[in-house]
């Protein structure tokens, strides 16, 4: 069964294009060293909660919009010795100021596959 890698960001509003070309650089890195598919979704449905939701989750302000991605992986070993070697690319040694959304209200994780129809 595959291995998923979920992220959840909040990215302003105004940074799409510089965050999808961000995302696709990434993926290119993920693919090399093993990812079958990294998929960035931009948020256009995504309502706030009483409880729980994902604005709430990344904290999102007023100027942002919630990015929901993942990356699939042939199992957990490929991803992670696959992340090892992402983290080691000189491509993905990337400036934290850089990078066109707040790390640290990132949410992400790692998910063992248990249904896909």
């Amino acid at each position: 069964m595959t291995y998923i890698d979920g992220f959840v960001v909040a990215v302003l509003t105004t940074n799409r294009e510089t965050y999808r070309k961000f995302a696709e650089s990434a993926a290119v890195v993920f693919k090399e060293n093993g990812a079958l598919n990294v998929v960035e979704c931009w948020g256009d449905d995504v309502p706030e909660g009483k409880l729980t939701s994902f604005p709430m989750a990344v904290k999102r302000n007023d100027d942002e919009t919630v990015v929901f991605s993942w990356i699939v992986w042939p199992s957990r070993q490929v991803r992670d010795e696959g992340m090892k070697a992402v983290m080691a690319d000189p491509r993905a040694q990337l400036d934290m100021n850089a990078i066109p959304f707040d790390g640290k209200r990132m949410i992400y994780g790692g998910f063992e596959v248990i249904v896909d129809v």
